[in-house]
């Protein structure tokens, strides 16, 4: 594990970094609250009788807990649809900051299950009625799909930055409300939520995201250059995204993973084991006590490195280890193979009964570069065959 002089020096990398841009002008301008409501009132004032049952704006602060109310009350069934423009800073100094999407998330009702959008706006229809309710995100997570958390709500305090929300019920379905509104006038938000709505899910088939850290638009289904070959396509870009797989197998002396994949950017220029810069592309295997053994590409990290993860959320829960290191291979495809027992007795201890996940872990929220890889060929090894997983 680093030590607090390396979190230091990576912090001071950060925040040299963070300097350098706002000296050269190359820091993006904060987002202009007010011309977000005077771009979407005329909208709404203008609209057709009929299409909508009702709007609402919400301010609601960076350093506020969840969950606030929206002062809106819907019905189950109703469509609903909402737009977010803010910021929220942990760190100005290291310009550490996270998008709208990951921060704000929803609930309808008291005891309805919470969720979060993949882009800066979100259509979804009530699963029961009751109040409408946002909360913030980071630092915490969920400990229930309700939205309990698993700290205290002290941690939002250091948080810096507000949210603008607009809520829009409609009469009938969302996307024939975005037409209608559309009509009154072409706002970029409208045009990026209908096409979001008509793109649909986007995760690769038997793939689901993981709940607590919401969907993303990161890995999709595709080929390998010359298309002959299935595999996953990763993307991620000031996002994050851990894609799951079930399986149900017995970790033995045998067990295996390997996988062949294609690296081609890596989200990170500095060591990832640190909080603030823990970036990073990999493919993970969860196991029945709960914890995780995590093989990504290190942008400095030397290869069969390991420590626990950085994050607080996380920390006794995922383990990684470094399986390549640096630029060299990058753009190509590689082969790999680990043994799972092994690795898992080497790293973390005692090895569990059994295997139940196989996950993608796609991290750009940090440092926000943009990262990119493609997979194929993921298979499971055991005592009593292979599982082809992709």
């Amino acid at each position: 594990m680093p030590s607090l002089l390396t979190d230091l020096s990576v912090a001071s990398q950060l925040f040299l970094r963070a300097t350098g841009r706002r000296l050269k002008g190359q820091q993006a301008p904060a987002p202009d609250l007010e011309a977000f409501r005077e771009a979407m009132d005329p909208l709404l004032q203008g609209i057709a009788p009929g299409v909508i049952k009702q709007t609402a704006w919400l301010d609601m602060p960076a350093n506020q807990p969840p969950w606030t109310h929206s002062g809106v009350t819907v019905d189950e069934g109703d469509d609903v649809s909402y737009f977010l423009a803010g910021q929220v800073f942990a760190s100005k100094a290291l310009d550490l900051q996270f998008q709208p999407s990951l921060q704000v998330w929803c609930r309808a009702g008291d005891t309805g299950e919470i969720f979060r959008g993949t882009r800066d706006s979100h259509s979804f229809k009530a699963s029961q009625g009751g109040p409408l309710y946002f909360g913030n995100y980071f630092p915490s997570t969920w400990q229930t799909p309700q939205g309990e958390l698993t700290t205290d709500t002290d941690v939002y305090k250091g948080n810096q930055g507000l949210f603008r929300i607009l809520v829009i019920v409609w009469s009938e379905r969302a996307a024939d409300g975005l037409r209608a509104l559309l009509g009154t006038g072409k706002e970029p938000r409208l045009v990026d939520e209908l096409a979001r709505l008509e793109q649909g899910d986007t995760a690769p088939e038997g793939w689901k995201y993981l709940w607590h850290v919401g969907p993303a638009e990161i890995f999709r289904e595709g080929h390998s250059g010359d298309g002959s070959t299935p595999c996953i396509h990763c993307r991620t870009h000031k996002d994050v995204g851990i894609l799951q797989h079930d399986v149900d197998q017995a970790l033995t002396p045998e067990s295996e993973i390997r996988w062949r994949w294609c690296v081609n950017k890596l989200p990170s220029t500095l060591r990832e084991d640190t909080l603030p810069s823990h970036d990073y592309l990999s493919i993970a295997v969860e196991f029945d006590n709960g914890r995780d053994i995590t093989y990504y590409w290190s942008a400095t990290l030397p290869e069969g490195y390991g420590y626990d993860c950085p994050l607080p959320n996380w920390k006794g829960i995922e383990y990684h280890v470094v399986v390549r290191s640096g630029k060299q291979g990058l753009g190509e495809w590689l082969d790999e193979r680990r043994n799972l027992y092994k690795d898992y007795k080497k790293y973390m201890g005692e090895p569990p009964p059994r295997i139940t996940r196989v996950w993608f872990i796609a991290n750009s929220i940090f440092q926000r570069i943009e990262g990119s890889c493609d997979y194929a060929d993921i298979h499971l090894e055991g005592a009593k065959g292979s599982v082809r997983l992709l």
